[in-house]
């Protein structure tokens, strides 16, 4: 059975239980809770390993053909490119189709929402090389960076590393296949997660106020996965038919969408791009990771629609044209920085949207944590299609992706 079918059907049958279950239960509270913990645990349990041996054995293949910087470079501008792109037109739809207003429904009061750039910076080179390997499993651009320097040590002598070599490429391999394990029980997984996502969606209903956004993000990232995005894979030469890179990335889809934690998709995610979309991995291991550390354009435009949202419900004055260059100016560098955030990336991009436009809407963000969860979903979920897709056109003009006929995939 297809991963993707295992996945529809556990979020079908995850999706059921999660509405049958009795609402506002502290046990079922509990319960799902910890499900949800254990599920995410497992799905992340392989993606350090998987990206530290496979994203070295890559830089140093790439640097022996003489090809690393060079798709280094189109990767990053690529990553700059859709950022501006995505954020662009999710203020241009939002301002033209604004999503009713919602009522105020909390006092001013504050939450702590990790964000801290300069302890990004400062953890990239902590004090000693090894803890960039064995940290917790969330920040993964030191372990990027371990594996870059790792690679060009390998470069050093043919004679002295060959065996290391060998070494790294099994361990790339062999982690890859156990990854295939866990994505074979990835349907069981997202059992926990649907039902998790389902109670805290029918209780965001039961307050009758987000309907109106709730909506307009649906209608949105509909529009933008089936036309907007097949659209531009249309016009890469050589590409025939642009949906069925999409059908190919139904799986890693799926499990953003119910996770809403990116790095619970990469393991299933460096699967479907090498079994589905016919990347090579010496290509895909680096634009995954540099997509995964600098791409959070998703959940950056999610968080700008909130905003948007936000200020319209606290006020009928409008915005201002110079607000609005702020606010997209903000979310474009915010969509660079929320690597740490893998699993909450959108309201954490938000409170710094509410936090840093200020004129009274610092704590803004509140009016939408019943929602949270579900902006939460929709950003991730645009990540990781963007991942997906941005890889796979890379790849493809790069001449490192071979086509595989859609009766083959996972």
């Amino acid at each position: 059975m297809k991963v993707w079918v295992k996945l529809v059907i556990g979020s079908i049958f995850g999706l059921i239980l999660g509405f049958l279950l009795p609402e506002s239960h502290p046990a079922v509270s509990r319960v799902l809770t910890f499900l949800k913990t254990l599920a995410i645990g497992a799905g992340r349990y392989t993606a350090l390993p998987i990206i530290v041996f496979s994203l070295t054995i890559g830089i140093y293949e790439l640097r022996q053909d003489g090809k690393f910087w060079r798709l280094l470079s189109r990767t990053f501008f690529a990553i700059v490119c859709i950022s501006f792109f995505l954020i662009a037109l999710g203020l241009g739809v939002t301002m033209l189709f604004p999503p009713g207003r919602i009522p105020v429904l909390v006092e001013h009061q504050s939450e702590e929402i990790f964000f801290s750039p300069g302890q990004n910076l400062l953890d990239i080179f902590p004090a000693n090389m090894f803890f960039s390997v064995f940290n917790d499993g969330v920040y993964i651009f030191p372990l990027c960076v371990f594996a870059f320097f790792l690679a060009l040590g390998l470069s050093y002598d043919r004679n002295y590393t060959k065996q290391v070599i060998a070494l790294i490429d099994s361990l790339s391999r062999i982690f890859f296949y156990i990854a295939t394990f866990f994505s074979e029980i990835l349907g069981l997984l997202i059992i926990a997660l649907a039902a998790f996502w389902a109670v805290q969606y029918k209780d965001a209903l039961n307050l009758n106020v987000f309907a109106p956004i709730i909506r307009t993000l649906l209608i949105y990232v509909l529009v933008l996965m089936l036309l907007v995005l097949p659209l531009f894979l249309f016009f890469i030469k050589g590409v025939k038919n642009p949906w069925k890179t999409l059908y190919g990335c139904l799986g890693p889809a799926i499990a953003a969408f119910f996770s809403g934690d990116y790095n619970f998709s990469i393991p299933v995610m460096i699967m479907h791009e090498k079994e589905n979309l016919g990347i090579r991995r010496r290509s895909s291991s680096v634009t995954l990771t540099l997509f995964s550390t600098f791409g959070r354009s998703g959940s950056a435009m999610v968080a700008c629609i909130a905003f948007i949202v936000i200020i319209k419900s606290y006020s009928s004055l409008g915005i201002p044209s110079e607000g609005l260059i702020t606010i997209g100016l903000t979310a474009f560098v915010l969509s660079f920085l929320l690597a740490r955030n893998s699993g909450d990336a959108a309201f954490t991009a938000l409170a710094i949207l509410c936090t840093h436009y200020g004129h009274g809407f610092e704590t803004g963000y509140l009016i939408l944590k019943p929602i949270a969860f579900y902006l939460i979903s929709i950003g991730t979920l645009i990540d990781v299609m963007i991942t997906a897709l941005g890889s796979f056109a890379i790849a493809h003009l790069n001449g490192f992706q071979d086509d595989r006929p859609a009766a083959r995939f996972i």
